[in-house]
């Protein structure tokens, strides 16, 4: 029954707040991961989530290395978070307000979560250089450029001004691409969308509702920060993305290989008299 699942979550939740409380403050960056994983993990199996995890190649992915990245993704649910964390724990850039949530603010705080406040110049050159500067120390950050949720059928265009961090950083990009799945039927699912004017409320009991889910993650091949453009590096990471979101692992693969290629210099303009020599 729903209700007894919406108690487990509470439990839950009341779990998480005594481990970051409790054990945290004790625990290495390892340790602190493998809480995480295993919080994230649990959570979903309460939801009725299972996920599946794969690489370009479609062979099972285990965990991002141990080098500091940003990982990208597309965004549809408040789920993706857990997701991404039952694959791999990351340290996600959030809005402030979410700082200012009860119970939930408080955990995201402890599990390491960036806050931006959005609008303010001078804020983003802060977060810019935590994010380098946690990534230069071998962290992992997530971000949603697309800014918004979406119904899981198009990516949106990457906004660019976090992508300077990786650039500064000279640090590579990890795509990554969701989607959810029946998990009876393998046929797409709205369930887990948090879309238009759906309340939090309503998404949990959508999900709660729904036949078993499988959140499908696909694990592309790191992008090289290439160009020294925000701009084109959020174009291509959008392309990339937009590959592993819909299943085409091999063309994100040949997408990412073509993107890291080194640019050719420019040939030196032929002097005119030269050319008519």
């Amino acid at each position: 029954m729903i209700w007894l699942r919406k108690t487990a979550l509470v439990l839950h939740l009341l779990r998480g707040l005594l481990t970051c409380a409790l054990l945290f403050p004790w625990l290495g960056v390892r340790s602190r991961e493998w809480h995480i994983r295993r919080w994230s993990r649990r959570l979903l199996r309460i939801c009725g989530v299972e996920v599946e995890v794969v690489d370009a190649t479609g062979a099972a992915h285990n965990g991002a290395a141990r080098q500091g990245a940003m990982v990208v993704s597309n965004h549809i649910s408040w789920l993706d978070i857990y997701v991404i964390h039952s694959w791999q724990p990351v340290r996600f850039v959030a809005k402030s307000e979410i700082r200012s949530w009860p119970l939930v603010g408080w955990l995201c705080e402890k599990t390491g979560t960036i806050f931006i406040e959005r609008g303010r110049k001078r804020d983003a050159h802060r977060v810019l250089h935590d994010i380098t500067d946690v990534m230069l120390q071998g962290d992992l950050v997530g971000v949603f450029p697309e800014g918004t949720t979406t119904d899981g059928t198009s990516v949106l265009p990457f906004h660019a001004n976090l992508m300077q961090a990786p650039i500064s950083g000279g640090l590579p990009v990890q795509p990554v691409g969701l989607n959810y799945l029946d998990a009876a039927t393998g046929e797409p699912t709205l369930a887990a969308a948090y879309i238009d004017d759906t309340t939090l409320l309503q998404s949990l009991n959508a999900v709660l509702r729904a036949p078993r889910i499988k959140a499908r993650v696909v694990i592309g091949p790191p992008l090289g920060p290439a160009s020294s453009d925000r701009r084109e590096l959020a174009s291509a990471a959008r392309e990339v993305v937009q590959h592993l979101a819909r299943g085409a692992a091999d063309e994100a693969a040949a997408t990412v290989e073509r993107l890291n290629q080194p640019a050719r210099p420019r040939a030196e303009p032929v002097a005119a008299s030269a050319a008519i020599s």
